[in-house]
């Protein structure tokens, strides 16, 4: 799995100083992947999420962002 096609999607700035960076990883096997990357100063965590966990922390951050169509 060392070929893989990386697609930035962009960058968020979160509170103290803190970064969040989301990228999309496409493998040769044609399995799909979306990269989070944190960044702490100089501490990084990088995280590979399937469609699957993707769709379930995106509900998450939704739920807790207060948005319309969310569960009370």
């Amino acid at each position: 799995m060392d070929n893989a096609e990386i697609t930035e999607l962009g960058e968020v700035a979160l509170p103290f100083r803190r970064v969040a960076t989301l990228r999309e990883v496409r493998y040769e096997s044609g399995l799909r992947m979306l990269r989070l990357v944190l960044r702490e100063g100089r501490r990084i965590t990088q995280i590979d999420l399937d469609t699957t966990s993707a769709a379930a922390l995106g509900a998450k951050l939704v739920e807790h962002a207060g948005l319309p169509g969310t569960q009370d």
